[in-house]
């Protein structure tokens, strides 16, 4: 057992607890802990601390911690903020293993209590103590030899495999009671609050090798260290999936940036391919969260994306098929045996195209109707759906489920079900609607969304890791030594483009040309057609400025753009910071992509990759993955943008280089990993020919971190 699954043992299987601030006033936090703690019957003994009371609860209470004559595991400590200090000191000097401080007051109140927070933490650690919280509603253990309650919270859910932790105490009211209320089993739940010592990071690794957890689900609000989260994600979610609700996907915090990889990476960007690298599966609601964990908790995953649906109302049923085209999900034909077998059960009027509508029939013809399509081997899951009509009693239709249920399971099926406007028990009676573990859902919607996301992460699955290749031609002394001499901020354009020449990214040279006659030498030397650009430091897009003149064939026609091209400057007033004027070989057709990488604050380098040229904000079609990329990861960046379609030869077209760009992507990859300092880049666009003659780089642009005056400014670059 590793040290950290050691100490989060005395948290969530404690064999003794304390509670510092029981009370017998009734609605204190304190009373409610408290009686939560004897009332789920905790397998161990539970201890009253209160130095105005003799027994709380019929039990004795005592003085101070120090008065307890046994070891204690776990305190949980519920006094006003001014007191938990000392409470937590002497819960070290007595030797507890484990706090958790409900009280509030410290980082989310201002700067006196940031500072008793740190301070808090720093008494956990000089004790050897672990600490959920402060600000948190405690922790929660379903297994039958633990039993405990340690939260404010009444509700104690059903015994199951799905492990939580939420960053919102508030929430995790909510969610017990919706746990309990859907009989969705639970094995732990942790409200970590304000995370001065245990995070969802520690609880991950507890988790991994938890025997009670199957399932993980997370309510986040921020991330303390990503790239650890990342690597025990990846290395669990191939085994147990984790399911995730990550609040804060506004853009109102997005900061503003001068290149197209800043304007499109944005935070919530950059969590979307946190989770995808990882296998975590994002959901947009705590609904979501709920459905698709217990789902993933009781039904095997589906093999296929092959659906059937059964209905009494064609309405539904509809409903339900238009939901699985748009998830992916495919109604594929029934067999020749099923429809046969269908004829016989059901009546005329039936309709026995997929969505099967049985119409107004019994429980009798649910119960032949699935057992037919449990033997389809064209199906690979069943969507069940219900109205309580005249004819059928729900609960009976229930039990038909619960009956069949077991054999999908052993077929390696899963079936989901439907009891329309309902969740939780079928109306009119006891019996849950998701019986024998066939999650049931008020409307088909529903699961259809929970059946596409479990294929998804059926997929995710199956899917190779990967590997960060190496590329032998990179002259990392050179571009190490660009950097270093190079001053904070963004680069020349000639050092861009040497510095992509470092690592074999292949882009269109460049000069730069101060006057006519260096840049007639220039286009000469390079051989016409060439671009001419305006070289200038306070433009950020030469196109919309007109700065950019295309496909110039001749000494005469450089000397027309070039007086064309400076009096336009001077009439739009962008004279000053003009330097002068780049050249550049004219580049053949293709498709226009963007890549680049963005340094974020939290998740460190981020690439982009997208839909290029001047419609790349407007189209937005990119997508974005957190260093380092291995070649899976480059693989489905190409693959995963709406453009794909282009690159695969569009309406006549040729295919595109697709493998040059997936080389490109990695050994961009490279180089920021190995140039730290580069703080964004930008290679936009990225003209990628047809199969088998690569791509050219034709505007590039890299700021260097460090100058903040430089970093706010408009970039050097020869930009489009």
């Amino acid at each position: 057992m590793n040290e950290n699954k050691r100490s989060l043992e005395s948290l969530l299987k404690p064999r003794s607890v304390a509670v510092i601030g029981a009370s017998r006033r009734e609605g204190s936090l304190g009373n409610k802990i408290f009686n939560n703690l004897l009332e789920s019957d905790f397998k161990g003994p539970v201890f009253p601390i209160n130095p105005n009371a003799d027994d709380i609860s019929s039990v004795k209470a005592y003085p101070s911690i120090f008065d307890i004559p046994e070891p204690v595991d776990l305190a949980v400590i519920a006094v006003p903020a001014e007191f938990v200090l000392e409470a937590a000191e002497q819960c070290g000097l007595k030797g507890v293993k484990a706090l958790v401080v409900i009280s509030a007051g410290f980082a989310e109140n201002g700067r006196e209590g940031v500072n008793r927070q740190r301070d808090l933490a720093s008494i956990c650690r000089h004790h050897g103590m672990r600490l959920v919280g402060p600000n948190c509603m405690g922790v929660l253990n379903t297994d039958p030899n633990v039993s405990l309650n340690a939260t404010f919270s009444h509700v104690f859910p059903p015994q199951g495999d799905i492990a939580m932790a939420t960053q919102s105490g508030a929430l995790g009211l909510v969610i017990l009671e919706y746990a309990r209320n859907l009989n969705i089993g639970l094995s732990t739940f942790v409200s970590v609050g304000n995370k001065a010592d245990v995070s969802s990071n520690d609880l991950l690794e507890y988790w991994r090798d938890d025997p009670n957890t199957s399932v993980i689900m997370l309510y986040l609000e921020s991330f303390g260290n990503p790239k650890k989260f990342a690597r025990l994600a990846r290395s669990i979610s191939p085994s147990k999936p984790i399911v995730a609700v990550k609040s804060g996907r506004s853009p109102q915090g997005s900061k503003a940036t001068a290149s197209h990889t800043g304007a499109l990476a944005t935070a919530d960007v950059a969590v979307d391919a946190l989770f995808a690298q990882t296998g975590i599966i994002r959901v947009d609601s705590l609904e979501q969260l709920f459905d698709v964990s217990d789902f993933l908790s009781k039904q095997p995953l589906p093999r296929g994306n092959r659906v059937a649906i059964l209905t009494n109302g064609g309405g539904p049923g509809a409903l339900a098929a238009d939901a699985c085209s748009a998830a992916g999900l495919e109604l594929t034909p029934l067999s020749d045996e099923t429809l046969a077998g269908l004829k016989a059960l059901l009546p005329v009027r039936a309709s026995l195209a997929n969505p099967i509508d049985i119409t107004d029939v019994g429980a009798s013809e649910y119960r032949g109707a699935l057992s037919l399509l449990a033997s389809d081997d064209n199906i690979d899951a069943v969507i069940v759906i219900f109205i309580p009509p005249v004819f059928a009693c729900p609960e009976e239709v229930a039990v038909v489920i619960k009956d069949l249920a077991p054999e999908f399971r052993r077929r390696g099926k899963p079936m989901v079900a439907s009891f329309m406007g309902q969740r939780g028990c079928v109306p009119g009676t006891t019996l849950p609607a998701g019986a024998a573990g066939v999650p049931s859902f008020a409307f088909p919607e529903a699961a259809v969304y929970v059946l596409a996301r479990a294929l998804d992460y059926g997929r995710q699955r199956q899917k190779q890791k990967g590997t960060i290749p190496e590329f032998p031609d990179i002259d990392r002394q050179k571009a190490k030594e660009i950097v270093d001499s190079a001053p904070d901020g963004w680069l020349q354009p000639v050092e861009v483009f040497s510095l992509l020449e470092c690592y074999g990214i292949k882009a269109l040279g460049i000069r730069s040309a101060a006057n006519l006659e260096q840049a007639t030498a220039a286009a000469q030397e390079i051989g016409y057609p060439v671009v001419l650009k305006i070289d200038s430091n306070t433009i950020v897009h030469k196109t919309e400025a007109g700065g950019i003149i295309l496909d110039i064939g001749s000494p005469e026609e450089l000397q027309t753009a070039y007086d064309g091209l400076m009096k336009r400057m001077s009439i739009a007033g962008f004279v000053t910071g003009v330097r002068g004027v780049t050249v550049q070989k004219m580049a053949g057709e293709g498709i226009e992509l963007i890549a680049g990488v963005i340094h974020d604050a939290i998740f460190g380098q981020l690439t982009l990759f997208g839909l290029g040229g001047i419609y790349t904000e407007l189209f937005k079609d990119s997508t974005v993955r957190i260093q380092p990329l291995t070649d899976v990861d480059a693989n489905e960046m190409v693959h995963s943008i709406k453009a794909y379609k282009l690159l695969e030869g569009f309406r006549g077209s040729p295919p595109a280089d697709i493998q040059a760009i997936e080389e490109l992507l990695l050994r961009l990859s490279a180089l920021v990993e190995d140039l730290p300092r580069i703080q964004e880049l930008d290679l936009n666009p990225v003209r990628v020919f047809a199969a088998g003659k690569g791509y050219a780089v034709v505007d590039a642009r890299i700021l260097l971190a460090g100058n903040k005056q430089h970093a706010n400014s408009v970039p050097e670059s020869v930009a489009g």
